[in-house]
């Protein structure tokens, strides 16, 4: 129970300060949002990305387990997302908007800090986590897209818009720098690495700034509660199931597993608000799953240091 409470001060406890920071900053200056989102997508992150998978050698084994777990991961939620979504009778509308909230995972804003803080000591475990953000983009930008907007843009287009974001270029030049052994001057090194120390705290802030637009009308509604018991409870075990399939140990373990309990995606709330498709009950299973993720992922990350520390 010390040690439960130790990872819960450490780890979870900092980031749920950064996300009431944020929301009080947003509730008392309404700063603007969609700036303080491309700040992050456009340098605070792609920055830190870039210097992980610079920094960090990854063999190939270990991508390879990675894109196994996730392709087995991802599908199974996929098809128990859509079957109890039948069983809950849910309608069109509805059924995408869960289907989302149960598959698209905030590895990004919250998944990366997350990781930074546990694996401070361990850069695979972070590289892993850039990783999994990279494989969570790619599903948000065809899987959860294709629930909301099926016959809206061809894969072609959604190929192209993947293509164009920087968190890819970021991790394709950290690997060529990385695999060249390529130094990076001072003059360049200095700023990239403040940026990258900034990173964890923009984020979360930022985080709590959006959280802070949410309105707690529908809290009750039994859909959330089933979504989010689905995604922090059920995802993580079904990826220690996949873990121990796949015989995978060690830090690689443990960074997964940890990744499978991270809250459900702020995207899924920003697609279905831009194609206004239930965006209220997404809005709402978004700050629902946050908040209780700082107690689920705190019992994930103590069970996961047990089981592959």
């Amino acid at each position: 129970m010390t040690y439960l409470s130790m990872i819960f001060f450490q780890i979870v406890a900092p980031i749920l300060v950064f996300l009431v920071i944020g929301v009080g900053l947003q509730k008392k200056f309404q700063f603007n949002l969609k700036a303080m989102s491309q700040l992050i997508t456009y340098c605070f992150m792609p920055v830190a990305v870039f210097l992980n998978i610079y920094e960090t050698s990854v063999e190939m084994s270990v991508l390879g387990q990675v894109a196994l777990f996730v392709t087995i991961f991802i599908g199974s939620q996929m098809l128990i997302s859509h079957y109890i979504a039948k069983v809950l009778g849910l309608e069109k509308k509805e059924t995408a908007v869960f289907k989302n909230s149960v598959v698209l995972i905030n590895s990004g804003n919250y998944g990366i800090p997350v990781a930074q803080m546990v694996f401070a000591t361990q850069p695979v475990g972070v590289a892993i986590q850039v990783m999994l953000v990279i494989f969570q983009n790619m599903t948000t930008y065809t899987y959860g897209l294709y629930n909301l907007i099926s016959a809206t843009k061809s894969g072609a287009e959604i190929f192209k818009d993947f293509l164009k974001m920087p968190i890819v270029h970021a991790l394709v030049l950290g690997v060529v720098l990385n695999v060249f052994n390529i130094e990076i001057p001072t003059t360049f090194r200095i700023p990239l690495d403040h940026i990258s120390d900034g990173f964890v705290a923009m984020a979360l802030i930022t985080l709590g700034a959006q959280l802070a637009q949410i309105e707690l009308k529908t809290m009750m509604n039994k859909t959330i509660f089933i979504s989010c018991f689905t995604r922090l409870v059920v995802g993580p075990s079904l990826a220690l199931l996949t873990i121990y399939l796949l015989g995978i140990d060690g830090v690689v373990a443990q960074s997964l597993l940890i990744a499978s309990s991270f809250p459900t995606s702020r995207n899924s709330s920003s697609l279905a608000l831009e194609y206004d498709i239930e965006s209220n009950t997404a809005a709402q299973t978004v700050l629902f799953s946050t908040i209780v993720s700082c107690l689920t992922v705190t019992v994930v990350i103590y069970l996961s240091t047990i089981l592959f520390g």
